[in-house]
């Protein structure tokens, strides 16, 4: 799976990381949903470690199409809750 950090590059991540990456978007939902800005702003930045710890940086003169696509680091709740659709950040 090509993961895509809006405004850093993208990451190769196996197919077996993606059950601890959704299980971080499912917190990340709760606590946009509730409104929790410190418990998002935690969660949002150890979703975007996961990825970068997981994941094997895609050469930058190389474009791969991303299958998911994350907000810059710095994306407030607010700018994330727009970007979402019913599934999440990770499609599931």
């Amino acid at each position: 799976m090509i993961v895509r950090i809006m405004g850093e590059g993208q990451w190769e991540l196996a197919d077996s990381h993606f059950a601890e990456l959704n299980k971080l978007d499912d917190e990340l939902l709760a606590e946009i949903e509730s409104g929790d800005a410190d418990g998002f702003r935690r969660t949002f930045s150890a979703l975007l470690d996961a990825v970068r710890r997981l994941g094997e940086p895609v050469p930058v003169d190389t474009l791969e199409p991303s299958e998911l696509i994350l907000p810059e680091p710095d994306a407030t709740l607010e700018e994330v809750r727009e970007m979402l659709s019913d599934d999440g950040l990770i499609p599931g």
